[in-house]
């Protein structure tokens, strides 16, 4: 039922052809992790210097990798954790809302790419002492815009 409620909304947005082949994954495929992870990293770090999330959003397409999109949430995810302002915080939490919305992230890929944040939490913490603070505090904010659900937010690990 809810892949029959999914693909009802998928097919009647605007594009919806192009939004199938963006869910299903029409090609793309054939770059390596490797290149597609700097790709993902120069989108980030390019996003966080210009501040259009548009501009990111047609990157992230145009890679056409869907099943990919994890990547993305995981490595901004760390980005977060990894800052020291509030700018960083504020503009990842805006870019994944955006992508949210739009549905170029799917419920999958954002529930894949925060478990893979989880379970590397210990290491990050290891590099970053505040890590597990300020993750609740993103994951928090997160949840409460709507991209993850509750069952996710309440995964997430604890100091």
């Amino acid at each position: 039922r809810a892949a029959l409620d999914r693909a009802t909304v998928l097919l009647s947005m605007t594009k919806g052809g192009k939004r199938i082949d963006n869910v299903w994954g029409s090609g793309g495929g054939q770059q390596t992790v490797k290149h597609l992870v700097k790709e993902i990293d120069m989108l980030l770090k390019e996003y966080l210097l210009s501040g259009d999330v548009l501009e990111a959003e047609r990157c992230l397409q145009e890679l056409e990798v869907p099943h990919f999109h994890h990547e993305l949430v995981y490595e901004a995810v760390v980005m977060v954790l990894e800052s020291t302002g509030e700018k960083t915080f504020k503009m990842i939490l805006d870019l994944l809302k955006s992508l949210w919305r739009s549905s170029v992230i799917t419920v999958d890929q954002m529930k894949r790419g925060y478990e893979r944040v989880y379970r590397e939490i210990p290491d990050i913490n290891l590099d970053v002492p505040h890590s597990y603070s300020v993750l609740e505090r993103f994951v928090e904010e997160c949840f409460q815009a709507g991209m993850i659900s509750k069952p996710l937010r309440d995964l997430c690990p604890s100091r």
